[in-house]
């Protein structure tokens, strides 16, 4: 792993507790390249780009997202904080929400859903996709140098559709469910 500047490292340690100090030197070498990588941020891409692209044993990269156990929402917690601390002084406290649709499709994803196309859609035309839906979270803040509001996202949650819970135990949550229990789980924090 290349040295850091203590800038970045004062921003990214906070979140060494997460994790074990094993899956943390991964986690950290993501979070670098995802950074510096152009176009999509794959793990392949990122490994490129910071030089481990010849990285024999690079399935344990992939299993930081997929298998290693962490807190998104303890994760999501400490960067609303660093937010804060960053960008809001004497602003309103503003927070976003939105959603977007992943197209995805395959039998190995259950979560799928039929969904509205927001992109698609219009007015007097109505598009249904199939794929995944996503919840982010974000909070607005006007950035100094940028002159403008921007929406810096802290939380993103996967928010499934009604047919996933018809063989669960839990019962479904309609989107406004969500939004209201994810904005008051992360301002608690």
């Amino acid at each position: 792993m290349p040295t850091l500047p203590s800038e970045f490292l004062t921003v990214i340690l906070p979140y060494a507790s997460l994790f074990c100090k094993r899956v943390f030197v991964h986690a950290r070498l993501l979070v670098v390249g995802a950074l510096l990588a152009p176009g999509k941020r794959t793990i392949t891409s990122v490994l490129r780009i910071m030089g481990q692209s010849q990285e024999k044993a690079f399935h344990k990269y992939h299993r930081v997202l997929s298998q290693a156990q962490w807190s998104t929402l303890a994760a999501s917690q400490l960067m609303l904080q660093q937010l804060l601390s960053v960008f809001i002084g004497q602003q309103p406290l503003v927070v976003g929400i939105d959603e977007t649709l992943e197209r995805r499709w395959g039998s190995k994803i259950k979560a799928r859903g039929i969904y509205r196309d927001a992109v698609r859609s219009s007015n007097s035309h109505f598009v249904k996709c199939s794929g995944l839906r996503w919840i982010s979270v974000m909070l607005l803040t006007k950035v100094h140098w940028a002159n403008r509001i921007w929406a810096l996202p802290f939380l993103t949650a996967l928010a499934p559709s009604e047919r996933y819970y018809a063989e669960k135990p839990r019962t479904h949550k309609k989107l406004t469910d969500w939004r209201a229990s994810y904005c008051c789980k992360s301002s608690d924090g």
